[in-house]
């Protein structure tokens, strides 16, 4: 991770059920924005993703408000990425008595803010 201001806060989502790839989608949209703004695009977007995505985000809020005690209307998502987590494995009965094998993906959401420079 690169360098962590004294002024960040950070939220986790771990073992968050969805690809990473398709949770990376959303976050590449809302970085750099303001709280308020990204807030409106999560609640518009047409992914499953932006609900484990939007509680993690008012988690790192939740967190800048309380402990170091910025208000969130100067908030701005300074990082966001996610991470791949372990697959769940499970299998379908296919043809002729063959297994097929499903990975059921996770991933690991990590959001930092910050206030506006």
């Amino acid at each position: 991770m690169a360098n962590t201001s004294s002024n960040e806060a950070r939220a986790y989502g771990r073992y968050i059920r969805g690809s990473a790839s398709k949770v990376r989608r959303v976050l590449d949209q809302i970085r750099g924005r303001s709280y308020r703004d990204a807030l409106i695009m999560l609640e518009f977007m047409p992914y499953r993703s932006t609900g484990p995505i939007t509680k993690v985000l008012r988690s790192a809020v939740a967190n800048a408000e309380h402990n170091l005690g910025l208000d969130p209307s100067t908030l701005v998502i300074c990082q966001a990425s996610a991470d791949m987590g372990p697959a769940l494995k499970r299998f379908r009965p296919r043809a002729q008595g063959r297994a097929y094998a499903i990975k059921k993906q996770t991933c690991h959401i990590s959001i930092a803010v910050a206030p506006s420079a």
